[in-house]
């Protein structure tokens, strides 16, 4: 999976006892070896990666509701709203 603008990313840690580093994607870019990655790491660095098959994992963005999306099925109507 390519990972989006947006998105937070996982570097699962390598060595035992060693936490996993957690990020938010700011800018995907391509390169000759694959995409490539400028991450603002949740420890306040800001880096660019290009993750190793298998090293990374991608949590995408919460999904913004479309406009004039319907409401879920038994949700309640806003105040002043018309059924």
């Amino acid at each position: 999976m390519i990972a989006r603008v947006g998105d937070r990313i996982v570097i699962e840690s390598e060595k035992v006892g060693q936490r996993d580093r957690e990020g938010l994607v700011l800018e995907v870019f391509e390169s000759p070896l694959g995409p490539n990655y400028r991450v603002s790491w949740d420890d306040g660095h800001e880096s660019e990666i290009r993750p190793r098959g298998g090293s990374a994992r991608i949590v995408p963005a919460a999904a913004k509701p479309k406009a004039g999306a319907k409401a879920k099925a038994g949700a309640k109507p806003k105040a002043g709203a018309k059924a």
